[in-house]
């Protein structure tokens, strides 16, 4: 069983407590704005084994009969088809997406708020589109030289301009599709019309990372740094709070920078601020929750080596910059951490090397290691999971899964029929036709009965793999790297 170093039960109980703390704080309404991703925090699970991937919304649902949810998107975003890379769609497809889902869960969404809205086609399309579903919009406006004149920006030729959301609970949680969206700029506004209309209202910030009471190079703190590397954040002491209280906490360099006009800002709408740090601001209990520091430590140094070595795969076609891959180098060589860590990346070059072909291999929670090949009909990714399904269920090696007979009607399918031009099954190929074979074969269904066992183990592979391929492995719950070399030398790669 893999370790756990994090207490998921704990973190929900004293986080849901916590926020409710802040709502009292303020006797009104709490703008919370929410950083990170809200269903499927893989990032958060990785670094902290036992954090679920959906606690965030497990949290919400806690708070359900005082939540409401309003979720912000740029307007140039959606005239720009801006793309989330990780799930392949576009930011309004993913706004639909968010409330399709926080829907099902039974929570309430009140509105989305189309930012820098400047009459953009796009967005008025988009626009059209949600009230056709019945689902309440706004506009928020550009303002000149945001955030840094605060004297226009707390006005009414500036926040004065934007549409006020109506909310109708306590907690309003401001959320987004990805970065760049405003979401503070959403909160200060509502708080600067909340004041005109004479009713109390707060803004906190609900940020996982940085961990602001682990130290500043802790490997968590450090797997933040690699995973942000694109966005040049960079964590640092937060020098206000060191300031006010003589504690050194953690944040990171947007938040800091930030932070005095931000004050201003309070002072402007309240007369005062209710907070002395940015660190102040947010209301993040998981470093509470840690229960065994070095399962975690662990967890994040394989954090970092990946994500170096998926900037590595990105790097092929994609213009990621130099200073991202150098940044993660950086970090790595600063504090000792080496690819070799992930095991099962040499037993994969070393598989490869023996059979000259793409090769892959497998960690598993008790450190058994599997390697697989590529084969004339299996890609090495197939051969591998059948090969550990087999170790799992405890066949011989020698015992064929899938045998010849079944295996090329549907190779000849894929090339003849389908026009392919590579025969090798993928890995979902692969697993169908062992779950029908499961239908006659009593070890086909002892194999297929092992997939759950797969999950949290570490796969790397020689080659990259399409993104079809990675999603499979992300749905076993395999956390998977590459070599940056493709298997052909085609110029486009797909499934």
């Amino acid at each position: 069983m893999a370790k756990i170093g994090f207490d998921n039960e704990k973190y929900l109980k004293i986080q849901s407590e916590h926020i409710t703390k802040r709502i009292e704080q303020f006797g009104g309404t709490l703008y919370l704005e929410f950083g990170g991703k809200l269903f499927d925090d893989l990032h958060a699970s990785r670094v902290l084994p036992g954090f679920k991937a959906d606690s965030k919304l497990q949290l919400l649902l806690k708070m359900k009969e005082e939540a409401e949810i309003v979720i912000v998107i740029n307007s140039d975003s959606i005239d720009e088809s801006k793309i989330r890379q990780d799930l392949g769609i576009t930011y309004d497809q993913d706004v639909l997406r968010l409330i399709d889902a926080f829907r099902e869960a039974g929570l309430y969404v009140g509105s989305v708020c189309l930012t820098h809205f400047d009459g953009q086609k796009g967005a008025k399309q988009f626009e059209k589109q949600l009230n056709k579903q019945g689902i309440k919009t706004y506009h928020h406006y550009k303002i000149p030289n945001y955030p840094y004149d605060v004297d226009r920006i707390v006005s009414e030729d500036g926040l004065g301009k934007n549409d006020y959301i109506e909310t109708s609970h306590r907690l309003v949680v401001v959320t987004a599709p990805g970065p760049g969206a405003g979401k503070m700029a959403t909160c200060i506004s509502q708080l600067y019309h909340d004041n005109k209309r004479g009713k109390k209202s707060g803004y906190a910030k609900f940020e996982t990372f940085p961990i602001w009471n682990l130290p500043l190079k802790h490997p968590i703190n450090l797997a933040y740094e690699a995973a942000t590397a694109d966005l040049n954040d960079v964590n640092m002491i937060d020098p206000y709070h060191l300031d006010a209280y003589g504690i050194s906490t953690v944040n990171y360099n947007r938040d800091v920078e930030i932070f005095p006009v931000l004050n201003r800002m309070f002072e402007r709408i309240y007369g005062t601020s209710p907070y002395k740090s940015p660190t102040d601001m947010g209301v993040n209990m998981a470093g509470y929750c840690i229960i065994d520091d070095q399962v975690c430590q662990e967890a994040s140094r394989q954090e970092i080596i990946r994500r170096y070595l998926k900037a590595l795969c990105l790097r092929r076609d994609e213009p990621i910059a130099e200073q991202t891959i150098s940044k993660i180098d950086a970090i790595m060589k600063n504090n000792g951490i080496s690819v070799s860590e992930r095991h099962c990346v040499q037993y994969a070059r070393n598989k490869a090397a023996k059979t000259g072909g793409p090769a892959a291999a497998i960690e598993l929670d008790d450190g058994t290691i599997i390697t697989g090949k590529a084969t004339p009909l299996l890609k090495c990714t197939s051969a591998l999971i059948l090969n550990t399904l087999k170790y799992l269920a405890d066949i011989q090696d020698k015992v064929l899964l899938l045998p010849k007979a079944i295996l090329e009607p549907v190779c000849l399918l894929k090339t003849r029929d389908f026009g392919n031009h590579n025969p090798r099954l993928h890995l979902d190929e692969v697993l169908v036709a062992l779950s029908i074979s499961a239908i006659t074969n009593p070890l086909a269904e002892l194999a297929i009965a092992q997939l759950p066992k797969l999950r949290g183990a570490q796969v790397h592979t020689t080659v990259i793999l399409s993104q079809f391929e990675q999603g499979i492995l992300r749905k076993l719950g395999i956390q998977h790297t590459s070599d940056p070399v493709y298997e052909t030398k085609k110029l486009y790669h797909s499934k």
